[in-house]
């Protein structure tokens, strides 16, 4: 492809020029509608099973493309799970499939909030390192941030020097956080992912994983959605908890 993978762009591996936010919120979307695409338009559902940025490409306009099918694995329609062994990239591996149970499609959607953290940031989730030069994971930090004081615009890359549309950061944020819960039912479809990044349903604030490390009231209700809900936003397929509510229009 003309401009290669994201993680070129991302990381400073090259001499490239550095991704606006108005490239990166569409390579996000773009990858989401690409990946609701394999789970829920194909005639069998494909779990990708290795989405990271070296495996989003992009082409002359930027529009990225999902590539790679190695360890994709096709799941029939009257199934919802697959058993197969370990075999993604390290940091992107949904906690399921590390701990050895069948997964589903929302072990990509996991993969998928991990690579938002780092078209946010621009850097590794894993090699995130703070002023005092100690490491830090940038997943934690960022949900910190996201239910502790809301300052979103602290997560955004330096080279982007501020520059981004906060709501959208905000959203791109709670979208990742989301997605990378380590229940898989508490996890968004990428098909509300892509109506949450286009704006069309509003998202409630994401409580903080506990492989995070973070507490969390054991007790905690979780609610993906707003409470209300709207005759659009009902008819989307519902990929999260059973506890979750649908969400309202915007």
């Amino acid at each position: 492809m003309p401009n290669g993978s994201i993680d070129s762009h991302l990381f400073h591996e090259k001499d490239l020029k550095v991704l606006d936010w108005k490239t990166r919120y569409q390579i996000a979307l773009g990858t989401a509608r690409g990946l609701t695409y394999l789970h829920e338009k194909c005639r069998d559902c494909i779990i990708h099973c290795d989405i990271k940025p070296e495996n989003i490409l992009l082409d002359a306009e930027f529009c990225p493309k999902v590539a790679d099918f190695g360890l994709a694995k096709l799941v029939g329609r009257e199934f919802s799970r697959v058993l197969t062994t370990m075999r993604g990239t390290r940091g992107y591996l949904a906690p399921e499939w590390i701990s050895g149970l069948a997964i589903t499609t929302k072990a990509d959607v996991y993969s998928y909030g991990m690579m938002l953290f780092e078209i946010v940031s621009g850097r590794r989730n894993l090699q995130q390192q703070s002023e005092d030069g100690k490491m830090k994971f940038f997943p934690t930090w960022a949900a910190s941030q996201l239910t502790e004081n809301g300052d979103v615009l602290s997560l955004l890359d330096p080279w982007l020097e501020g520059n981004a549309d906060v709501q959208e950061l905000l959203r791109i944020c709670k979208v990742a956080c989301w997605c990378i819960q380590d229940d898989e039912t508490h996890r968004p479809s990428m098909g509300q992912v892509v109506q949450i990044l286009e704006g069309v349903l509003d998202v409630n604030l994401p409580p903080v994983p506990r492989s995070l490390q973070v507490f969390v009231d054991n007790q905690e209700r979780i609610v993906f959605f707003n409470e209300s809900s709207s005759s659009q936003s009902s008819q989307t397929k519902s990929g999260a908890s059973t506890n979750s509510s649908l969400a309202k229009s915007t």
